[in-house]
């Protein structure tokens, strides 16, 4: 089971208390009670919800108890909070192959698509920030010594690089997902269930949201590429 930043934040006295509750949920798990190692885990996501590696331990509850769209739909929380850890990315990358998806889309190194999640948005956004300024101080400086010309474009170019790295990323990040948590969804040609169902959709598979009507939500199965409505009930939004 994963560590936790959460106890640095806390004040002395909450230790013992915090240290007690992560003792009975991780004692839970080992034991094989599942269901309430989750409870205790989640009782503890109401006040961090921040924390990647309660994302990561719930998914671990519900990836040992048969339920693999709502473990994907934490690890996939979890990874977009700590995408350089290890075992988020391996238990996400995992949980997805289980329902027939890929961490990793086809055709695209591994390597890269690390690199690209290598630092969480906020990091990145710190980044692109402290990159401004130096172009800011760089040109400043130019415009009245006239020196280090090369260096400013250097920086503007680290600065365009950044600034894409950073507006894909977004992009992604903001990407409306959600997982299949039923254990099979069906597909119906409209937002209702008088319409005819087109494909039957296991629990695990992403799934990208378009519009929504009532209680139904149109989708698009990304591993596939096939749209259609599924009852809202039968997803998990991420």
């Amino acid at each position: 089971m994963k560590k936790y930043f959460l106890s640095l934040l806390l004040p002395i006295l909450c230790v013992p208390l915090l240290a007690a509750s992560l003792q009975q949920a991780e004692q839970s798990y080992r034991e094989g009670r599942f269901a309430a190692a989750l409870g205790a885990y989640e009782d503890l996501l109401g006040d961090y919800p921040n924390d990647p590696y309660l994302y990561y331990n719930i998914g671990n509850c519900y990836f040992k108890m048969g339920s693999k769209g709502l473990a994907v739909a934490n690890y996939y929380r979890a990874f977009r909070l700590a995408p350089r850890d290890a075992d988020i990315r391996h238990n996400l990358a995992l949980a997805l192959a289980d329902g027939g998806e890929r961490l990793v889309p086809q055709g695209v190194p591994e390597i890269l698509h690390s690199a690209f999640f290598w630092l969480t948005a906020a990091e990145l956004k710190g980044t692109l920030y402290i990159v401004w300024w130096l172009f800011c101080l760089v040109t400043i400086f130019w415009l009245f010594k006239h020196k280090y010309g090369k260096v400013v474009l250097v920086v503007a170019g680290l600065l365009i690089v950044i600034a894409a790295w950073y507006g894909l990323r977004y992009q992604v990040d903001n990407m409306p997902l959600a997982v299949v948590a039923s254990p099979v969804a069906e597909l119906r040609s409209g937002p209702g269930a008088n319409f005819p169902a087109s494909a039957n959709i296991s629990q695990g598979h992403l799934l990208l949201l378009q519009d929504s009507r009532d209680n139904w939500q149109e989708v698009v199965v990304k591993s596939q590429g096939i749209e259609g409505w599924i009852n809202a009930a039968d997803l998990e939004k991420i």
